[in-house]
């Protein structure tokens, strides 16, 4: 028989792995996870503040708050002219200006059953896995097609994506789309983004867009300085937060990027669901973009959800080197590093918040 102690020892929550983890994904489950993620489940045009001293800000509210309207109209049919194209918006501008807000309050102003929500990368999945001409089926029958983090990483994206919005404007669904790169530098700094720029103007030319100036509202401009922990101190604060009863994961930095690039972007939202908040030990620099670009979208899927994270080693401003914050990829590089500081300032589970 086990010793008191060791019963007890026995009885201690324990943190979990993400590497242990191989989320799995069906198409089903693809089509039904096209809605807002849950850190904007409750967006809306009223809860969204413009910035006075940036009117581009307003303008975009009210341009989304009246397209969601027209959507919801009823469609003029006639016998004598072709109905217009229907309407597609563009919206350019900086990380944490409120571009994500604005897509998600339009996604649900025109309702989950007429609109589809989704990253750049989970529409490309989608692609993949029900195949071109059933995903086409499928979301011709939304009114709206939203798309966020639009960005062009190779040329195959290029090409797929022109093709796919392309057939979805012409089956009458409107496009909205946000991205930190006017659609006519899409690629740029990439890939030879001048051989495909015949794709690249086609898509450019099938939005309007609107360009939304402001200042992160994270508070942060550049490079956050937050800085890491000590390993032990990580270790520390995530048993008091499984002791507490919180799902928390304990990872090693470089094992985690190993494991990332194992499975698809597309399912790291499942990786990490059910997940209270993130640690890791043993951080330090990337330097390499493929490892950057999947840390990008991990990033984004913890920011969707609003879980904590906990950095052991390297802090948030050095886990990207210079050289990738100068390159073609810098601006995504930027959001991330932006959402990744305001997830490393949140408490964990049980913890109290900084004053």
């Amino acid at each position: 028989m086990l010793a008191p102690a060791l019963r007890r020892l026995a009885r201690v929550p324990q943190p979990i792995t993400l590497t242990g983890r191989e989320p799995q994904t069906s198409a089903a489950e693809l089509l039904a996870g096209l809605v807002p993620p849950p850190q904007f489940a409750r967006a809306s045009f009223d809860s969204y503040v413009p910035d006075p001293a940036h009117p581009s800000q307003a303008k975009a509210q009210q341009a989304l708050r009246d397209l969601g309207e027209q959507l919801l109209r009823p469609a003029r049919k006639s016998l004598f002219r072709k109905a217009a194209p229907p309407p597609s918006i563009y919206l350019d501008g900086g990380y944490g200006v409120g571009k994500t807000h604005l897509l998600a309050s339009l996604a649900h102003a025109v309702g989950s059953e007429r609109s589809a929500y989704g990253t750049f990368v989970e529409y490309t999945h989608l692609v993949g896995a029900l195949g071109f001409a059933p995903c086409v089926k499928e979301l011709s029958t939304r009114s709206l097609v939203a798309i966020d983090e639009f960005e062009l990483d190779d040329p195959g994206d290029t090409v797929l994506m022109s093709r796919l919005l392309r057939e979805l404007a012409d089956a009458g669904v409107s496009l909205v789309a946000t991205s930190n790169t006017l659609p006519e530098a899409l690629g740029e700094g990439r890939f030879a983004a001048e051989d495909f720029l015949r794709e690249i103007q086609a898509l450019a030319a099938r939005f309007t867009v609107m360009r939304i100036d402001g200042e992160d509202y994270r508070q942060r401009t550049g490079r956050p300085q937050s800085t890491g922990h000590t390993d032990d101190a990580v270790r520390e604060a995530v048993d008091a937060s499984t002791a507490g009863g919180a799902v928390v994961s304990l990872d090693a930095w470089r094992p985690l990027m190993a494991h990332l690039a194992r499975i698809h972007p597309s399912r790291y939202g499942r990786l990490v669901d059910g997940v209270d908040a993130v640690a890791l030990t043993g951080v330090d620099q990337l330097d390499d973009d493929m490892v950057g670009l999947r840390l990008v979208v991990l990033i984004d899927r913890l920011y969707d959800r609003g879980v904590p994270v906990r950095l052991g080693g390297a802090g948030v401003a050095d886990i990207v080197s210079e050289r990738m914050l100068t390159k073609g990829y810098r601006k995504k590089y930027y959001r991330a590093l932006s959402r990744l500081g305001a997830l490393a300032a949140l408490p964990l589970p049980g913890e109290r918040a900084a004053s």
